[in-house]
C-alpha cells in the first residue's frame, strides 16, 4: 500500500475510514495534537470496557497520566528498581533451589515474561511480609507464579476479546480467569502486604476519589497489571534472543556488564541492588534493546478525528480528515523498517544505536532531514508510555 499510494492514504475497514499515516516527520503534530481534534480517549475507554470489563465514572486519561507520572521517576523511579533487583534475585533464585535436584527446563519466553512478571507484580503490588525472611519469600514465590499463570491464560485471549470473536468456551475460559485474577487483586487482598510501591498508593486513591466500587478496582487494577508488565516480558525474550543468535553481539554485552560491574566495586553475588547510575550506563546494551524494539515493538498509534479538520505534513502539502475517521499511525513500517533510514532493516545489528567511539547513536535522517523519533517503541505525544525508565531497568536487571 505504501509503494502505490504513498505515504498518507485512506481506506474502508470495517465499516470505518481510516487514514494512514507513514510519515515520520509528521508524527509529532499528530502526537501532539490536542484532544478536542484528534483523540485517544474514546478509543481507550472502549478497549478498557470490552477486554477488562472496566467503567469507570469520571475517567480522564489526562489526570490519571499526571497521577501517575510522579511515582515513576526520580527517587521513586529508584526505589521501584531496588525492589525489582530484590524480587528478580527471589523469584530466579529461589525457584532453583525450591525445584527438583538437577537441571530443569524451561522455554525462554516463558522464562522471561514469567520472571519479570512475577517480580514486577511484586515490585508494584507488595510483598508477604517485611523485613523479607525465607518463609515469606517462598510465600511470595508461590503467589506471583499463581499471578502469571493465571495472567497468560487472559494474556493468550486479549487478541480475540479485542475483535470480539471469542467462541462460547472461550467466554467461560475467560470469566472464569479474570474471577480468579480480580480475587487476586483485589483492594481487601493487596491491603495486608508489605511495601507496596508509591505508584499503588497513588493509583489507589485515584480510583477511590473516582468513585469506583472495590470490584472496579479490582478489574483496574487487572488492567494496570497488564499495562505495566505485558510488554516487558516478550521484549526481554527478544532481546535474547537476538544475543543468543549473534556471538558478536554477546561478547559486547559481556564485555561491557564486566567493565561495569567491576567499576562498581562489589560482586553481582553480593549486591543488593543495581545502582540507576550502573543501569544508565550501559550504551552497548542499549543499543541491544533500541534495536530489539526496532525489530519487534510494533504499537498501532490511533486518533478519532473529533472535528474536520486540515492536516499538514512536513513536506508543505495538506490533506483533509473528516470527522468520525480514524487515523493511524505504525511506526514498524516507516520508520522502523525503512530501507531509506536504516541500511539492511530487516537485520539485526546490535550496535546500530552506537556511535564509532561508543557513545549512543541518535543522528538518523530521511529525505535528508533528521527524523526527532527514528524508533517509536514506547507511544508518542499524549500516549508515551509513562513506564519506559521502569520497564528499562526492569529489562536490563
Amino acid at each position: 500500500m505504501k509503494e502505490k499510494h504513498g505515504d498518507i492514504f485512506t481506506g474502508l475497514g470495517g465499516g470505518r475510514h481510516v487514514t494512514v499515516l507513514l510519515d515520520p516527520h509528521s508524527y509529532e503534530r499528530v502526537a501532539w495534537e490536542p484532544r478536542s481534534r484528534l483523540d485517544f480517549h474514546s478509543y481507550a475507554t472502549f478497549l478498557m470496557e470490552r477486554i477488562f470489563d472496566v467503567q469507570l465514572p469520571h475517567y480522564s486519561p489526562t489526570e490519571e497520566k499526571a497521577r501517575m507520572r510522579p511515582t515513576l521517576v526520580h527517587r521513586d523511579l529508584q526505589a521501584l528498581t531496588e525492589a525489582m533487583f530484590t524480587n528478580l534475585r527471589s523469584v530466579l533464585l529461589g525457584d532453583a533451589t525450591e525445584g527438583a535436584s538437577g537441571w530443569r527446563e524451561v522455554g525462554l519466553l516463558d522464562l522471561c515474561y514469567g520472571s519479570l512478571l512475577r517480580a514486577g507484580y511484586l515490585t508494584l503490588y507488595g510483598v508477604e511480609a517485611s523485613p523479607h525472611t525465607q518463609e515469606s519469600q517462598a510465600q511470595d514465590r508461590a503467589h506471583s507464579a499463581d499471578v502469571y499463570h493465571t495472567f497468560r491464560h487472559l494474556d493468550l485471549m486479549l487478541p480475540k476479546l479485542a475483535r470480539g470473536s471469542l467462541s462460547v468456551a472461550d467466554k467461560d475460559r475467560v470469566c472464569s480467569v479474570k474471577a480468579h485474577l480480580w480475587k487476586l487483586l483485589s483492594p481487601v487482598q493487596l491491603a495486608t502486604r508489605a511495601q507496596r510501591s508509591s505508584w499503588l498508593e497513588s493509583y489507589l486513591r485515584h480510583l477511590e476519589e473516582l468513585g469506583a466500587s472495590e470490584e472496579m478496582q479490582a478489574r483496574a487494577l487487572v488492567l494496570q497489571l497488564w499495562a505495566t508488565q505485558g510488554n516487558m516480558g516478550p521484549a526481554a525474550f527478544w532481546l535474547l534472543l537476538f544475543l543468543l543468535k549473534n556471538p558478536e553481539a554477546l561478547a559486547a554485552v559481556r564485555g561491557e556488564l564486566e567493565r561495569v560491574l567491576w567499576r562498581a566495586e562489589q560482586p553481582v553475588s553480593q549486591m543488593t541492588t543495581l545502582p540507576q547510575k550502573v543501569l544508565d550506563n550501559m550504551p552497548v546494551l542499549d543499543s541491544v534493546l533500541d534495536e530489539t524494539l526496532r525489530l519487534t515493538a510494533a504499537p498501532f498509534i490511533t486518533r478519532e478525528v473529533v472535528v474536520d479538520m486540515a492536516m499538514p505534513m512536513a513536506d508543505g502539502r495538506e490533506f483533509s480528515l473528516r470527522r468520525g475517521d480514524r487515523l493511524l499511525l505504525f511506526p514498524f513500517l516507516s520508520p522502523q523498517r525503512d530501507p531509506d533510514i536504516y541500511s539492511d532493516p530487516e537485520t539485526f545489528k546490535y550496535d546500530r544505536f552506537l556511535n564509532a567511539d561508543g557513545s549512543e547513536k541518535r543522528d538518523f535522517y530521511k529525505d535528508g532531514k533528521r527524523l526527532k523519533h527514528p524508533s517509536v517503541p514506547w507511544g508518542a505525544g499524549h500516549n508515551q508510555c509513562l513506564g519506559r525508565g521502569y520497564a528499562v531497568s526492569s529489562i536490563k536487571q
